[in-house]
């Protein structure tokens, strides 16, 4: 159980630290799920695989000049992290909503479920801050 907790601080930290699509490999399983319940970004929520995750890491590191992930709580339990994250973002340039500069902010949970090491399926509830 501390192994898993200690990978998803490490994820978490990776995403902060500007980790591209390419280097989620130590941390995703190949055939992961993720699945984003309803927010403000997107409305209907979205179910994902692991091209799918990797391809919205790509438009989000687009959009945003930085980003910063801090973990609030963490807890584990048997193959089950979850945690309590803090997310900020800085937009690049100004598109759709958002300006130039802009800070985004978001409370949200993500609870993980591993096998072997990995993350197999990801479940985000996401709260945005109004802008």
């Amino acid at each position: 159980m501390s192994e898993n907790i200690e990978t998803a601080r490490r994820y978490i930290q990776r995403l902060s630290e500007g980790a591209t699509a390419e280097e989620f490999g130590d941390f995703l399983a190949p055939d992961i799920e993720q699945q984003e319940f309803p927010n403000r970004l997107v409305p209907n929520g979205a179910t994902r695989n692991l091209d799918a995750i990797k391809e919205g890491r790509r438009r989000g590191q687009a959009l945003l000049r930085e980003e910063h992930f801090e973990i609030v709580n963490i807890f584990g339990s048997g193959r089950n992290v979850v945690a309590e994250v803090i997310w900020t973002g800085t937009v690049r340039d100004q598109v759709g909503p958002f300006a130039a500069g802009q800070q985004l902010r978001a409370r949200f949970a993500v609870f993980m479920e591993f096998e072997k090491g990995r993350i197999v399926r990801q479940r985000n509830y996401d709260c945005f801050d109004p802008w």
